[in-house]
């Protein structure tokens, strides 16, 4: 909400962006994401570490885009569990959302993503039966791929009040989105790569992995060389039986 003060100059309230201290485990978990990216625009999934974070972990998650707006569990821990009454690894994020507001939470996903931007999503939980009421707040924070391109997310959702009848959906009351803003050149971000580039890295990452499994071969068995038919005999002949020893070489004819 924007509006002037007594000498006509514009004010912007910061309501909106008040920090609240009744969530510690989303700000212990801004300030590691805070470190862990320095100068650049956003760190790399492979250097998050949960012994960093221990005292979050209960309210952590790792999302992974799948589609425009659309984010996937990758690991989430136990209170996200508790809340659905089900191990919600692999099932969409807007799955603990009620209907009517998954539309925002994606939009939400995307500046995240696309922006990068990390966001803020204040909660309320779904009321009923068996439901008392519950507060909550979301973080997401962008992170980056093996390929460099955003397309991960690391999170937290708490809540404050009993869980109660499971599972516990919830609304969004608000949600604030920044753009991260960096200082530094622009050849030392960890910002997305080009769609030739993720490609490229790609094609080389399967052609790495295909060579290992060529030198390993795991509990594959090699594959059988080729073996061509005998000719066949000329019409009027009697065929003859021709056996042959499984390294494929002829042991004798008979008649």
């Amino acid at each position: 909400m924007e509006h002037q003060d007594d000498n006509g100059r514009e004010v912007v309230s910061l309501m909106k962006y008040h920090n609240d201290i009744r969530f510690p485990a989303v700000h212990a978990l801004r300030r590691y994401w805070e470190e862990l990216r320095g100068p650049r625009q956003v760190p790399s999934r492979a250097e998050v570490d949960p012994r960093a974070i221990e005292e979050t972990l209960e309210y952590a998650f790792i999302l992974e885009r799948i589609a425009p707006g659309v984010g996937r569990f990758r690991l989430a821990g136990m209170h996200l569990n508790d809340l659905m009454g089900m191990e919600v690894r692999g099932m969409p994020c807007t799955s603990m959302f009620m209907p009517e507001h998954r539309a925002t939470l994606s939009r939400v996903l995307e500046d995240v993503f696309a922006g990068p931007s990390t966001a803020i999503v204040t909660l309320a939980g779904e009321r009923g039966v068996g439901r008392p009421p519950m507060d909550g707040q979301m973080l997401l924070l962008p992170l980056a791929s093996d390929f460099g391109d955003v397309t991960r997310a690391l999170g937290c959702l708490c809540t404050i009040g009993p869980v109660g009848r499971t599972p516990r959906r919830f609304v969004i009351k608000d949600e604030v989105a920044r753009p991260v803003r960096i200082e530094a050149a622009p050849e030392t971000l960890g910002a997305p790569v080009t769609r030739e580039e993720r490609a490229r890295l790609r094609r080389a990452a399967q052609e790495a992995e295909a060579a290992r499994l060529r030198e390993t071969h795991g509990f594959a068995e090699p594959a059988p060389s080729f073996i061509p038919a005998p000719p066949r005999p000329p019409r009027g002949e009697k065929p003859r039986l021709r056996l042959v020893r499984s390294e494929g070489e002829p042991v004798g004819q008979d008649d």
